[in-house]
């Protein structure tokens, strides 16, 4: 099947109307420039003829087309689909955005997804309007310019830290994709993100409206000492990634969000980026979640819709699966209070060390940052005696860190949600409740309603809310609309 784009007439409304909620969702190739920009690109409307319409940047850039150095549509949110369907596209649209192309090559993508490569490219191209590789491509010549235009890293470092294998094949691209040469790229000023001392500053972009505020009050009550730190004006965290350490603090910035990020090896940029962008949901489409919501919730009962009409709402993810998923066991039948006490002697006990000069830089930003969450290798050959915790419990918590560390269970960018969750169940210690939490924020589902616990079922209760399969495929959310209009959000966390 072969993708089916908006009317072009929609398009080109949008277009010349320059509405932000397109962004992402269709990018505009204009023939009479040879550029492509976000649909809201405030540069002079062009004429309908001269306009083509692509679902990717690399769908734009196979055609011919160099980004807009105006608007930079490379720079913008994806689309939500992506997050939101569980096919083949959506799932490998993920992969590749995490870096699984540039660290694995398509061979690994394609065995991730258990397709032949030449599945995974014909899929691709029908639903994306590109392979994989140009779509990995778009991925690295963002990076690129990021540290160009941020950092005085040399350009033939920077080549190889955003992920091209030779500087002929960099400058080639950049060349391509900006219509400059890197070095004429470097001495044009950023615009999504500047530098400072030991790291960058990234203005990441989200579509409106967006709760930040209600995003760092719900991880402000978890917070770990040393792993984590923060408050209501911003949160900053240690990172577990591919090729090291890092740590990103999240500010509020308008009504958008600003991200510091200082890394161990900066080829994990673009990774960290994109799982930022997952931890707090940024691609998705506020809009479309409340108004369905608004409506299965209204026809029910007006006053609960009103009650729980908090706008940009959005699902509290994670940069680190396997950490929540543990952290999620550490939970379970404890009050909330507790569980981080747990998860912090676990922390203390077994977790790496920050490196020196990314914990400098932390406190430099204003945050307390010293350790790294425990690896999944490491928390699977401890001692069960010596954790803190019920013996079965610790049973289960190293059972499921030798899962996550051998892959007989995964929690990677663009794994099958369901199979996850049925690997997850086979699990001794873990059941559904356990599964449909760490799905809905380790893996970003959109549709769990976590009606088994304990916060959720009382709110229900009081609520009178019975019809919640109207809500589907958006149930996520209204677990979170519940939470946070309990007392205090998820005061136990408990089956």
């Amino acid at each position: 099947m072969t993708l089916q784009m908006p009317d072009p007439e929609a398009c080109y409304r949008a277009l010349s109307s320059r509405d932000p909620r397109f962004d992402g969702w269709v990018y505009a190739g204009i023939s009479s420039t040879g550029i492509y920009c976000r649909l809201s690109c405030p540069a002079r409307t062009p004429r309908r003829e001269n306009c083509h319409w692509y679902p990717t940047a690399a769908a734009a850039q196979a055609a011919g087309f160099r980004a807009c150095r105006r608007c930079q549509p490379d720079a913008i949110p994806g689309s939500p689909m992506w997050d939101l369907n569980e096919d083949i596209t959506a799932r490998a649209m993920r992969m590749i955005n995490d870096g699984v192309v540039d660290r694995e090559g398509i061979g690994g993508l394609a065995a991730r997804l258990g397709y032949s490569t030449r599945q995974v490219q014909r899929v691709l191209q029908d639903h994306a309007g590109a392979g994989p590789l140009a779509l990995a491509r778009t991925r690295r010549a963002h990076t690129a310019r990021l540290l160009l235009q941020t950092t005085r890293l040399p350009v033939s470092s920077i080549a190889f830290q955003a992920g091209f294998s030779s500087v002929r094949q960099f400058n080639d691209t950049i060349r391509e994709v900006y219509g400059q040469t890197p070095t004429a790229l470097r001495g044009r000023r950023g615009t999504v993100a500047v530098a400072e001392a030991g790291g960058l500053v990234l203005r990441l972009p989200v579509r409106q409206p967006f709760d930040l505020a209600g995003q760092l009050a719900f991880m402000a009550t978890r917070t770990v000492p040393g792993l984590e730190s923060g408050g209501p004006g911003g949160f900053a965290r240690t990172v577990r990634l591919p090729y090291g350490h890092g740590i990103v603090a999240v500010e509020p910035r308008g009504g958008g969000l600003r991200a510091r990020v200082a890394l161990a090896d900066w080829r994990d940029l673009s990774t960290l980026v994109a799982r930022v962008r997952a931890w707090f949901d940024l691609d998705a489409d506020p809009l479309a979640v409340d108004e369905a919501l608004g409506a299965a919730l209204g026809a029910e009962a007006p006053a609960v819709a009103e009650a729980i009409a908090a706008p940009g709402v959005r699902l509290p993810g994670t940069p680190d699966p396997d950490e929540l998923a543990v952290r999620c066991l550490v939970g379970q039948q404890v009050s909330l209070a507790g569980a981080v006490t747990v998860t912090g002697r676990l922390v203390a006990d077994h977790g790496d060390p920050l490196e020196p000069d990314l914990a400098a830089t932390a406190t430099a930003w204003g945050y307390r940052l010293n350790r790294v969450f425990p690896g999944m290798d490491t928390l699977a050959g401890l001692d069960t005696d010596t954790l803190p915790m019920p013996r079965a419990r610790g049973r289960a918590l190293v059972g499921l860190a030798d899962a996550l560390a051998t892959g007989r269970v995964s929690l990677a960018a663009g794994v099958d949600r369901q199979e996850a969750r049925a690997a997850l169940e086979s699990l001794p210690g873990i059941g559904a409740w356990t599964s449909g939490y760490i799905a809905l924020r380790a893996l970003g589902d959109p549709d769990i309603l976590l009606d088994t616990d304990l916060v959720i079922r009382r709110t229900l209760d009081r609520l009178g809310l019975t019809r919640t399969e109207d809500c589907a495929p958006w149930r996520s959310y209204l677990t979170v609309h519940l939470w946070r209009l309990a007392a205090t959000p998820t005061s136990t966390e408990t089956r």
